[in-house]
Formats: structure tokens, C-alpha cells, sequence
């Protein structure tokens, strides 16, 4: 049992951050439902609180539990709306790595998940169409989250083409396009939050990838910078002193010009494949050029 846990350890520390968050969300799902079922077996009638987690549409509810801004995007309503989710955010979890970094990606899922959220409650609180529903209403899922890449990954990669069962080959922007208008269509449906929710998480991921393309701001910096305080609070090592920083200058270390000679050289390499992408699609890349472009993605 040791010898899984510690494969699992290895594995969630060695994979992407797309396959990270995917851990993440199982074990979240595979924990409630274990204590679900424990309860259960005692008739404890309720199961797991999962509506600690979920965010409700009521605002005074949500004041009560703010917490649900951010945990209920790791929360899941049953099995089939865990997989459609985490397929969904390993497919453009990956492709959204080819132009992005592993933080813009960490940070997008939370802003998504927090913009999908904003949208809920607007939209309950202010048309008179769910009034009568408001007091009961919870959201839950990363839907919101997911799309917030999908639509940032069409946004930085246009022309990419998927291949989809039954259409064949169609471009990234299209599928992008289909899943908002859906989502649209759909705002007074059954499930009218959740897609409300998911037009959030869309002007979210819209919003994030036109900042970064047109080099103006990146929407994520707030968010990344509060977890990697958080981060840093529970790894630094108390009273270790700073080893004394030593300066080479020339011989075999190089000089500070060699050094930005070559880290200039690698961001043009890293622009020149991108182009690639947006022009030919990420196919048409060389086994080299794809891990280089898988190795920029992981700083």
C-alpha cells in the first residue's frame, strides 16, 4: 500500500499541472464518496456535506461559507460530470501548455472557476426568472473552470484543427464557438447556472489570453502570486542562512552578455514554433521542435 502511495506522490509531482489538477479532483471525488458511503453504512442520512463546498446562489448563504468561491470548482455532482470535465481539461490542458506556462494555467483554472462563479450569482440575484429558486440553488463542477482554457486555447491558436468523430478535421475556434453559443441557448434550462457559470469561465479565458497576445497584462498575476506566498510560507526553512552569493565573471561560467545572447536565442526558438503552430497546426512540428516546446512549458 506504501508503494502506491508513494508512485501516486511521484507521479502528481512529475506530471503536468493539467494532470495535477486532474488528480486533485478525483481524490476530492473519490474522498466524498468514500465518506458518503461510511456514513451511509451507520444511516446517517445526507452523506458527505458536500453543500459546505458547493456555492449557493443565495448571497447571504455565501457569505456564511465564502469559501465555496474557489472549493466548489473541485467538487463534483457524481461520476459522469467528473469525467466529461477532466477529459476536457486534459485534452486543451495540453494544448494550452504549447502557448502558455504551467502558472498561467493554475492561475486561468481559478480565475475561471471565480468568473463562472460572479456570473451565478449576478445572474440569480438580478433576473426575476429565478427568484423562485435562488434559496435553493448550489453550483458545483469545474465546468467553468475548463472552459476558461478551452476558450483561451482557441483564442492563442485559432487554426489548430481537431480531428472529431463523425465532423473530421475542425478548427479550434469553431469548437470554441459551438460550446458558448450552447451554453447560451441554454441559460433557462434545468441546468441554467451551470451554463451561465460557463459563460463566466469563457469571457475569463478570452479575457487572459487576449492580455497576454497583445502583451498588456496577464489576468492571472494577482492570483499567482497569492499561491506561490502561500507555497513559500510552508517551505521555508527557518534560520537557514542565505549562502553567500558568489560572481563569476568570464572563463568557464561565461559573462552576463553570453548569458542573455543565449536566453534570447531560446525565447526566439520557443516564437519561431509557435508560429509553426498557429500556421500548420501542432502536427507539423518535428520530434525536436515538440520537446522543445514541451520543455518551455514546464518552466
Amino acid at each position: 500500500m506504501s508503494n502506491i502511495i508513494t508512485d501516486l506522490r511521484q507521479r502528481f509531482r512529475q506530471g503536468s499541472i493539467s494532470l495535477q489538477l486532474i488528480y486533485i479532483n478525483i481524490g476530492i471525488f473519490l474522498l466524498q464518496t468514500l465518506v458518503t458511503i461510511f456514513l451511509l453504512l451507520f444511516n446517517v442520512q445526507g452523506g458527505f456535506p458536500v453543500q459546505w463546498f458547493e456555492m449557493p446562489a443565495d448571497v447571504m448563504r455565501l457569505l456564511a461559507q465564502p469559501w465555496s468561491v474557489v472549493t466548489y470548482m473541485f467538487f463534483h455532482a457524481g461520476i459522469l460530470h467528473l469525467l466529461f470535465n477532466m477529459l476536457w481539461l486534459y485534452w486543451f490542458g495540453q494544448l494550452f501548455l504549447y502557448n502558455f506556462s504551467a502558472k498561467h494555467l493554475r492561475g486561468l483554472y481559478l480565475l475561471g472557476g471565480m468568473v463562472g462563479g460572479l456570473f451565478y450569482l449576478l445572474a440569480y440575484n438580478l433576473f426575476p426568472y429565478f427568484q423562485g429558486v435562488v434559496s435553493e440553488s448550489m453550483l458545483i463542477g469545474a465546468s467553468a473552470s475548463v472552459l476558461a482554457i478551452v476558450v483561451a486555447t482557441a483564442v492563442s491558436m485559432p487554426e489548430y484543427r481537431l480531428n472529431l468523430l463523425l465532423f473530421g478535421q475542425v478548427r479550434l475556434k469553431y469548437v470554441a464557438l459551438v460550446v458558448v453559443l450552447t451554453d447560451l441557448l441554454f441559460i433557462t434550462s434545468e441546468n441554467g447556472g451551470g451554463h451561465i457559470a460557463h459563460l463566466g469561465g469563457a469571457l475569463a479565458g478570452w479575457w487572459f489570453a487576449r492580455g497576454i497576445r497583445d502583451g498588456k497584462y496577464d489576468a492571472t498575476a494577482w492570483i499567482n502570486w497569492i499561491l506561490d506566498t502561500v507555497i513559500g510560507w510552508f517551505h521555508r526553512s527557518p534560520k537557514q542562512k542565505k549562502p553567500r552569493m558568489k560572481v563569476h565573471v568570464g572563463g568557464k561560467h561565461g559573462t552576463d552578455y553570453d548569458y542573455n545572447a543565449r536566453k534570447k536565442a531560446k525565447e526566439d526558438e520557443i516564437d519561431r514554433i509557435l508560429d509553426k503552430v498557429r500556421q500548420s497546426g501542432y502536427d507539423g512540428l518535428t520530434a525536436e521542435e515538440k520537446r522543445k516546446l514541451f520543455d518551455a512549458s514546464q518552466r
